[in-house]
């Protein structure tokens, strides 16, 4: 298995590797008011992807401080969520010197 994920790792690294040499290429970026950014494609698709990196990491901020406020407060005794208690059946009490035929089968009162 661990040769599997190897290969596997070789052949996405490759595969973007090819990417790259095929993307060479000068390319433009148009921005607002005439401005323009030129390079290469496959830089300008790599900035795009960690551009996307980036934004979706600030965009989890606020939900990763939440948990970590939330674990790191202490729990109150309401919080404490408490487990149904089950009380043990009741034993059958027997009287040694009574029949079989005459014992009880439920506890007495």
């Amino acid at each position: 298995m661990k040769y599997l994920m190897w290969l596997l790792k070789a052949a996405i690294f490759f595969t973007l590797f090819a990417f790259a040499l095929n993307n060479q290429q000068e390319a433009g970026v148009h921005f607002f008011f005439g401005y323009q950014w030129r390079a290469p494609m496959v830089l300008i698709v790599l900035t795009a992807f960690a551009a996307g990196l980036v934004v979706g990491a600030m965009g989890m901020l606020p939900h990763w401080w939440r948990s970590r406020r939330r674990l790191a407060a202490p729990t109150s005794p309401a919080d404490v969520v408490r487990a149904p208690t089950t009380s043990a059946p009741e034993p059958v009490f027997v009287q040694p010197d009574a029949p079989a035929d005459e014992r009880p089968s439920s506890p007495r009162p």
